[in-house]
Protein backbone atom coordinates (compact mmCIF):
# COMPACT_ATOMS: atom_id res chain seq x y z
CA UNK A 1 0.00 0.00 0.00
CA UNK A 2 1.46 3.05 -1.02
CA UNK A 3 0.13 6.39 0.96
CA UNK A 4 2.51 9.16 0.02
CA UNK A 5 0.49 11.08 -2.35
CA UNK A 6 -0.81 14.74 -1.55
CA UNK A 7 -4.10 16.02 -1.87
CA UNK A 8 -5.62 19.00 -1.14
CA UNK A 9 -6.95 19.73 2.15
CA UNK A 10 -10.70 19.44 2.76
CA UNK A 11 -12.63 22.68 3.02
CA UNK A 12 -14.00 24.02 6.36
CA UNK A 13 -16.16 21.90 8.89
CA UNK A 14 -18.84 24.41 8.25
CA UNK A 15 -18.97 23.96 4.28
CA UNK A 16 -18.94 19.83 4.62
CA UNK A 17 -21.61 17.71 3.95
CA UNK A 18 -22.90 15.31 7.15
CA UNK A 19 -23.64 12.16 4.76
CA UNK A 20 -21.76 9.38 4.36
CA UNK A 21 -18.10 10.20 3.62
CA UNK A 22 -16.53 9.89 0.01
CA UNK A 23 -14.52 7.15 -1.41
CA UNK A 24 -11.39 9.92 -1.45
CA UNK A 25 -8.19 10.12 -0.27
CA UNK A 26 -7.22 13.40 2.02
CA UNK A 27 -4.07 15.03 2.73
CA UNK A 28 -2.01 15.12 6.14
CA UNK A 29 -2.68 18.34 7.88
CA UNK A 30 -0.62 19.99 10.24
CA UNK A 31 -1.02 19.99 14.23
CA UNK A 32 -3.46 22.02 15.32
CA UNK A 33 -2.63 25.26 17.89
CA UNK A 34 -2.48 23.31 21.06
CA UNK A 35 1.24 23.90 21.64
CA UNK A 36 3.82 25.97 19.33
CA UNK A 37 3.88 25.48 15.86
CA UNK A 38 5.35 22.10 14.48
CA UNK A 39 6.96 21.51 11.18
CA UNK A 40 5.35 20.07 8.42
CA UNK A 41 4.66 16.15 9.11
CA UNK A 42 5.66 13.78 5.75
CA UNK A 43 3.09 11.85 4.06
CA UNK A 44 1.39 8.49 5.38
CA UNK A 45 4.03 6.20 6.00
CA UNK A 46 3.60 2.34 4.97
CA UNK A 47 1.93 0.62 7.64
CA UNK A 48 4.11 -2.06 9.14
CA UNK A 49 2.95 -4.22 12.10
CA UNK A 50 4.87 -6.88 14.53
CA UNK A 51 4.47 -10.36 14.28
CA UNK A 52 6.25 -10.29 11.03
CA UNK A 53 8.69 -13.00 12.05
CA UNK A 54 8.78 -14.64 8.50
CA UNK A 55 10.80 -11.42 7.13
CA UNK A 56 13.22 -11.32 9.65
CA UNK A 57 13.38 -15.47 9.03
CA UNK A 58 14.22 -15.02 5.62
CA UNK A 59 16.78 -11.62 6.56
CA UNK A 60 18.72 -13.70 9.03
CA UNK A 61 18.26 -17.53 7.99
CA UNK A 62 17.23 -18.90 11.17
CA UNK A 63 14.04 -21.19 11.70
CA UNK A 64 11.19 -19.66 12.87
CA UNK A 65 11.41 -22.63 15.57
CA UNK A 66 14.98 -20.87 16.94
CA UNK A 67 13.46 -17.60 17.65
CA UNK A 68 12.12 -15.77 20.69
CA UNK A 69 9.70 -13.44 19.12
CA UNK A 70 9.17 -10.36 21.25
CA UNK A 71 7.49 -8.44 18.21
CA UNK A 72 4.17 -8.04 18.78
CA UNK A 73 2.26 -7.47 22.27
CA UNK A 74 -0.18 -10.45 22.41
CA UNK A 75 -0.30 -12.43 25.51
CA UNK A 76 2.33 -15.75 24.49
CA UNK A 77 0.21 -17.63 26.83
CA UNK A 78 -3.33 -17.17 25.49
CA UNK A 79 -6.59 -18.55 26.02
CA UNK A 80 -6.36 -22.43 26.12
CA UNK A 81 -8.80 -23.02 22.91
CA UNK A 82 -10.89 -26.39 23.54
CA UNK A 83 -12.06 -28.45 20.26
CA UNK A 84 -15.07 -27.71 19.07
CA UNK A 85 -18.25 -29.24 17.83
CA UNK A 86 -18.45 -30.60 14.53
CA UNK A 87 -22.05 -28.36 13.55
CA UNK A 88 -19.90 -24.89 14.88
CA UNK A 89 -17.74 -26.16 11.72
CA UNK A 90 -20.33 -26.87 9.64
CA UNK A 91 -23.18 -24.51 9.86
CA UNK A 92 -23.29 -20.80 9.11
CA UNK A 93 -22.38 -18.51 11.97
CA UNK A 94 -25.62 -17.57 13.94
CA UNK A 95 -25.56 -13.68 14.17
CA UNK A 96 -28.55 -14.63 17.26
CA UNK A 97 -26.30 -16.98 19.60
CA UNK A 98 -25.72 -14.54 22.29
CA UNK A 99 -22.43 -13.53 21.50
CA UNK A 100 -23.03 -9.69 21.60
CA UNK A 101 -25.12 -9.77 25.05
CA UNK A 102 -22.10 -11.87 26.02
CA UNK A 103 -19.94 -9.08 25.12
CA UNK A 104 -21.99 -6.50 26.09
CA UNK A 105 -21.80 -8.01 30.08
CA UNK A 106 -18.11 -8.74 30.14
CA UNK A 107 -17.36 -4.87 28.86
CA UNK A 108 -20.02 -3.39 30.85
CA UNK A 109 -21.13 -1.81 27.63
CA UNK A 110 -25.05 -1.00 26.95
CA UNK A 111 -24.55 -2.61 23.29
CA UNK A 112 -21.74 -4.07 21.16
CA UNK A 113 -21.71 -5.42 17.96
CA UNK A 114 -19.02 -8.18 17.16
CA UNK A 115 -16.47 -7.90 13.93
CA UNK A 116 -14.04 -9.96 12.42
CA UNK A 117 -11.17 -8.04 14.69
CA UNK A 118 -11.15 -4.31 15.55
CA UNK A 119 -9.27 -4.31 11.80
CA UNK A 120 -12.83 -5.01 9.81
CA UNK A 121 -14.31 -1.74 12.28
CA UNK A 122 -11.49 0.52 11.77
CA UNK A 123 -11.21 0.16 8.06
CA UNK A 124 -15.22 0.70 8.05
CA UNK A 125 -15.97 3.16 10.70
CA UNK A 126 -14.68 6.60 8.69
CA UNK A 127 -16.49 6.19 5.93
CA UNK A 128 -19.77 6.35 8.84
CA UNK A 129 -18.69 9.60 9.72
CA UNK A 130 -18.60 13.01 7.86
CA UNK A 131 -15.43 14.05 6.77
CA UNK A 132 -12.66 16.16 8.74
CA UNK A 133 -9.83 16.64 9.93
CA UNK A 134 -9.23 13.87 12.41
CA UNK A 135 -6.55 13.94 15.26
CA UNK A 136 -4.63 10.59 15.92
CA UNK A 137 -1.33 10.05 18.06
CA UNK A 138 1.77 10.54 15.43
CA UNK A 139 3.28 7.15 16.76
CA UNK A 140 0.37 5.03 17.40
CA UNK A 141 -1.19 2.11 15.68
CA UNK A 142 -0.47 2.36 11.97
CA UNK A 143 -4.02 1.58 10.86
CA UNK A 144 -5.87 4.49 11.81
CA UNK A 145 -4.57 7.03 9.15
CA UNK A 146 -4.55 5.31 5.98
CA UNK A 147 -8.04 4.36 6.79
CA UNK A 148 -9.51 7.92 7.60
CA UNK A 149 -7.77 9.23 4.80
CA UNK A 150 -9.03 6.65 2.04
CA UNK A 151 -12.01 7.90 3.08
CA UNK A 152 -11.95 11.44 2.95
CA UNK A 153 -10.66 12.97 5.99
CA UNK A 154 -7.76 15.03 6.29
CA UNK A 155 -5.19 13.09 9.43
CA UNK A 156 -3.63 15.54 11.54
CA UNK A 157 -0.55 13.72 13.72
CA UNK A 158 -0.36 14.32 17.53
CA UNK A 159 2.77 14.16 19.56
CA UNK A 160 2.51 12.70 22.80
CA UNK A 161 2.65 16.32 24.58
CA UNK A 162 -0.23 17.54 22.73
CA UNK A 163 -2.52 14.65 24.52
CA UNK A 164 -1.91 16.53 27.85
CA UNK A 165 -3.62 20.11 26.55
CA UNK A 166 -7.32 20.10 27.89
CA UNK A 167 -7.72 22.30 24.15
CA UNK A 168 -6.70 19.24 22.30
CA UNK A 169 -9.72 18.97 20.37
CA UNK A 170 -9.46 22.68 18.80
CA UNK A 171 -9.72 22.87 15.79
CA UNK A 172 -10.71 18.89 15.11
CA UNK A 173 -13.61 17.51 14.17
CA UNK A 174 -13.03 13.84 15.02
CA UNK A 175 -10.57 11.96 17.73
CA UNK A 176 -8.65 8.24 17.80
CA UNK A 177 -7.06 7.29 21.18
CA UNK A 178 -6.00 4.26 21.42
CA UNK A 179 -5.88 3.76 25.35
CA UNK A 180 -3.49 3.20 26.26
CA UNK A 181 -1.21 3.55 23.47
CA UNK A 182 0.37 1.13 21.07
CA UNK A 183 3.56 1.51 21.11
CA UNK A 184 4.21 4.16 24.09
CA UNK A 185 2.00 3.28 26.35
CA UNK A 186 -0.08 6.16 27.06
CA UNK A 187 -2.82 5.40 29.66
CA UNK A 188 -5.26 8.34 29.79
CA UNK A 189 -8.24 9.02 32.42
CA UNK A 190 -11.88 8.94 31.64
CA UNK A 191 -12.40 12.21 33.25
CA UNK A 192 -9.97 13.51 29.93
CA UNK A 193 -11.85 11.44 27.47
CA UNK A 194 -15.60 12.48 28.72
CA UNK A 195 -14.13 16.23 28.04
CA UNK A 196 -12.64 15.86 24.53
CA UNK A 197 -15.88 13.78 24.19
CA UNK A 198 -18.10 16.58 25.04
CA UNK A 199 -16.45 19.17 23.09
CA UNK A 200 -16.46 17.12 20.18
CA UNK A 201 -20.34 15.67 20.17
CA UNK A 202 -21.41 19.10 20.88
CA UNK A 203 -20.19 19.84 17.26
CA UNK A 204 -21.78 16.73 15.93
CA UNK A 205 -18.05 15.15 15.93
CA UNK A 206 -17.13 11.76 16.92
CA UNK A 207 -13.91 10.10 19.67
CA UNK A 208 -13.16 6.77 18.73
CA UNK A 209 -10.95 5.03 21.71
CA UNK A 210 -9.49 1.77 20.79
CA UNK A 211 -8.84 -0.64 24.10
CA UNK A 212 -7.19 -3.04 22.61
CA UNK A 213 -5.23 -3.54 25.28
CA UNK A 214 -7.48 -1.84 28.14
CA UNK A 215 -7.94 -5.80 29.00
CA UNK A 216 -4.49 -5.98 30.11
CA UNK A 217 -4.41 -3.35 32.55
CA UNK A 218 -7.50 -3.59 34.50
CA UNK A 219 -7.79 -5.19 37.97
CA UNK A 220 -10.25 -8.21 38.44
CA UNK A 221 -13.56 -7.14 38.84
CA UNK A 222 -16.12 -8.64 41.47
CA UNK A 223 -17.75 -11.05 39.52
CA UNK A 224 -19.88 -13.67 40.53
CA UNK A 225 -20.68 -16.69 38.53
CA UNK A 226 -24.08 -16.02 37.30
CA UNK A 227 -22.74 -12.73 36.25
CA UNK A 228 -19.05 -12.77 35.02
CA UNK A 229 -17.89 -9.18 33.76
CA UNK A 230 -14.97 -7.70 32.89
CA UNK A 231 -15.89 -4.51 33.68
CA UNK A 232 -14.32 -2.75 36.30
CA UNK A 233 -14.39 0.70 38.37
CA UNK A 234 -11.17 1.46 36.46
CA UNK A 235 -11.53 5.28 35.12
CA UNK A 236 -9.83 5.02 31.75
CA UNK A 237 -11.98 2.53 30.34
CA UNK A 238 -15.25 4.18 28.59
CA UNK A 239 -17.25 0.56 27.39
CA UNK A 240 -19.56 1.74 30.21
CA UNK A 241 -20.47 4.90 28.48
CA UNK A 242 -20.43 3.95 25.07
CA UNK A 243 -24.22 4.22 23.86
CA UNK A 244 -23.25 8.26 24.13
CA UNK A 245 -23.44 9.70 20.98
CA UNK A 246 -20.37 10.72 19.26
CA UNK A 247 -18.50 7.80 21.08
CA UNK A 248 -17.26 4.42 19.67
CA UNK A 249 -15.14 1.94 21.89
CA UNK A 250 -13.63 -0.39 20.46
CA UNK A 251 -12.46 -3.63 21.99
CA UNK A 252 -10.57 -6.95 20.89
CA UNK A 253 -10.15 -10.63 21.47
CA UNK A 254 -6.45 -10.74 20.54
CA UNK A 255 -4.19 -9.06 22.74
CA UNK A 256 -5.21 -9.98 26.59
CA UNK A 257 -6.67 -13.70 24.99
CA UNK A 258 -3.57 -13.95 22.62
CA UNK A 259 -5.58 -15.35 20.42
CA UNK A 260 -5.11 -12.49 17.39
CA UNK A 261 -5.60 -15.48 15.21
CA UNK A 262 -9.33 -15.41 15.90
CA UNK A 263 -9.84 -12.18 14.29
CA UNK A 264 -12.58 -11.20 16.47
CA UNK A 265 -13.14 -7.90 18.45
CA UNK A 266 -16.02 -6.07 19.07
CA UNK A 267 -17.49 -2.11 18.54
CA UNK A 268 -19.30 -0.32 21.93
CA UNK A 269 -21.58 2.22 20.43
CA UNK A 270 -25.02 3.56 20.14
CA UNK A 271 -27.52 1.22 18.87
CA UNK A 272 -27.90 3.27 15.54
CA UNK A 273 -24.59 3.28 14.71
CA UNK A 274 -23.83 -0.13 15.42
CA UNK A 275 -26.65 -0.85 13.05
CA UNK A 276 -25.21 1.26 10.41
CA UNK A 277 -21.72 -0.57 10.87
CA UNK A 278 -23.48 -3.76 10.63
CA UNK A 279 -25.05 -3.05 7.46
CA UNK A 280 -21.51 -1.79 5.69
CA UNK A 281 -19.79 -5.71 7.22
CA UNK A 282 -22.96 -7.62 5.56
CA UNK A 283 -23.44 -11.29 6.70
CA UNK A 284 -20.82 -13.82 8.90
CA UNK A 285 -18.39 -10.95 9.32
CA UNK A 286 -17.18 -13.36 12.42
CA UNK A 287 -16.82 -16.88 12.00
CA UNK A 288 -18.77 -19.80 13.67
CA UNK A 289 -15.34 -21.57 15.33
CA UNK A 290 -14.52 -17.94 16.32
CA UNK A 291 -18.32 -16.96 17.95
CA UNK A 292 -18.13 -20.21 20.08
CA UNK A 293 -14.20 -19.48 21.19
CA UNK A 294 -14.63 -16.05 22.36
CA UNK A 295 -17.78 -17.02 24.13
CA UNK A 296 -15.61 -19.32 26.28
CA UNK A 297 -12.90 -17.36 26.88
CA UNK A 298 -15.41 -13.80 27.59
CA UNK A 299 -16.97 -15.61 30.32
CA UNK A 300 -14.21 -17.85 32.00
CA UNK A 301 -13.52 -15.52 34.46
CA UNK A 302 -11.22 -17.94 36.63
CA UNK A 303 -9.09 -17.78 33.55
CA UNK A 304 -9.52 -14.53 33.71
CA UNK A 305 -8.19 -13.45 37.41
CA UNK A 306 -5.19 -15.94 36.79
CA UNK A 307 -4.32 -14.21 33.90
CA UNK A 308 -4.55 -10.41 35.23
CA UNK A 309 -2.34 -11.27 37.86
CA UNK A 310 0.52 -13.32 35.69
CA UNK A 311 0.51 -10.52 32.99
CA UNK A 312 0.96 -8.09 36.06
CA UNK A 313 4.14 -10.11 37.63
CA UNK A 314 5.49 -10.87 33.64
CA UNK A 315 5.55 -7.12 32.80
CA UNK A 316 7.18 -5.83 36.04
CA UNK A 317 9.48 -8.34 35.32
CA UNK A 318 10.25 -7.24 31.53
CA UNK A 319 10.40 -3.74 32.75
CA UNK A 320 12.52 -4.53 35.42
CA UNK A 321 15.04 -6.88 32.89
CA UNK A 322 15.15 -4.29 30.82
CA UNK A 323 16.37 -1.25 33.24
CA UNK A 324 18.73 -3.85 34.16
CA UNK A 325 19.96 -3.43 31.12
CA UNK A 326 20.59 -0.01 31.32
CA UNK A 327 17.22 1.16 29.46
CA UNK A 328 14.09 3.40 30.20
CA UNK A 329 10.87 1.28 29.13
CA UNK A 330 7.76 2.88 29.80
CA UNK A 331 5.73 -0.54 30.34
CA UNK A 332 2.05 -2.03 30.33
CA UNK A 333 1.63 -5.31 31.28
CA UNK A 334 1.87 -6.99 27.85
CA UNK A 335 4.53 -4.90 26.77
CA UNK A 336 7.40 -2.58 27.26
CA UNK A 337 8.49 0.14 25.02
CA UNK A 338 12.15 1.57 24.86
CA UNK A 339 12.51 5.12 23.42
CA UNK A 340 16.16 5.12 22.28
CA UNK A 341 18.34 7.17 19.97
CA UNK A 342 19.56 3.56 19.13
CA UNK A 343 16.76 1.93 18.41
CA UNK A 344 17.87 0.70 15.32
CA UNK A 345 21.17 -1.03 16.02
CA UNK A 346 20.24 -2.42 19.15
CA UNK A 347 16.70 -4.32 16.91
CA UNK A 348 19.61 -5.55 14.50
CA UNK A 349 22.22 -6.68 17.70
CA UNK A 350 18.51 -8.57 19.53
CA UNK A 351 18.31 -10.37 15.65
CA UNK A 352 21.40 -11.48 15.73
CA UNK A 353 20.92 -13.00 19.20
CA UNK A 354 17.63 -14.47 17.72
CA UNK A 355 15.62 -12.00 19.64
CA UNK A 356 12.68 -10.41 17.47
CA UNK A 357 11.52 -7.02 18.43
CA UNK A 358 9.17 -4.13 16.84
CA UNK A 359 10.89 -1.18 15.57
CA UNK A 360 9.58 2.01 15.24
CA UNK A 361 10.63 5.25 13.79
CA UNK A 362 10.89 8.70 15.37
CA UNK A 363 7.83 10.02 14.72
CA UNK A 364 6.70 13.22 16.52
CA UNK A 365 7.87 14.10 19.66
CA UNK A 366 9.04 10.23 20.08
CA UNK A 367 12.48 9.13 19.02
CA UNK A 368 13.22 6.06 17.64
CA UNK A 369 11.99 3.09 19.69
CA UNK A 370 11.51 -0.25 20.26
CA UNK A 371 8.67 -2.72 21.55
CA UNK A 372 8.86 -5.63 23.35
CA UNK A 373 6.30 -7.80 24.49
CA UNK A 374 6.42 -10.41 27.04
CA UNK A 375 8.38 -13.81 26.57
CA UNK A 376 6.41 -17.10 27.62
CA UNK A 377 5.86 -17.73 30.80
CA UNK A 378 8.94 -20.17 31.12
CA UNK A 379 12.33 -19.45 32.50
CA UNK A 380 14.27 -20.23 29.74
CA UNK A 381 12.63 -17.84 27.92
CA UNK A 382 13.55 -15.02 30.05
CA UNK A 383 16.75 -16.22 30.53
CA UNK A 384 17.72 -16.38 26.92
CA UNK A 385 16.76 -12.57 26.50
CA UNK A 386 18.65 -12.01 29.92
CA UNK A 387 21.31 -13.02 27.76
CA UNK A 388 21.11 -11.63 24.42
CA UNK A 389 20.42 -8.39 26.05
CA UNK A 390 23.62 -8.53 27.79
CA UNK A 391 24.98 -9.46 24.13
CA UNK A 392 23.13 -6.76 22.25
CA UNK A 393 24.48 -4.14 24.56
CA UNK A 394 27.88 -5.09 24.27
CA UNK A 395 27.32 -5.57 20.81
CA UNK A 396 26.25 -1.73 20.64
CA UNK A 397 29.49 -0.44 23.29
CA UNK A 398 32.08 -1.92 21.47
Amino acid sequence: MTNAVKHPAIEPAANRDTGLAPDLVAGVAPVPSTTSPTPAIPPIPPIRHGGNLLAAVRRYGRPAAAWLDLSTGINPDGYPVPLLPADVWQRLPQDNDGLAEIAAQAYGAPHALPVAGSQAAIRTLPRLLAPGRVGMAALGYSEYAPAFAQAGHTVVPLTEADFAHDNLVEGLDHLVVVNPNNPTARLLPADTLLRWHAQLSARGGTLIIDEAFMDGVVTPPLATPSAPSLATPLAASLAARADAPGLVVLRSIGKFYGLAGLRCGFVLAAPDLLAALAEQLGHWTVSGPARAVAQLALTDTAWHAATWARLATAGQRLAMLLRDHGLTPVSQPLFSWVPTPHAAALHEALAREGVWTRLFDAAGDCPPSLRLGLPPDDDAAWQRLDRALAAAIRALES
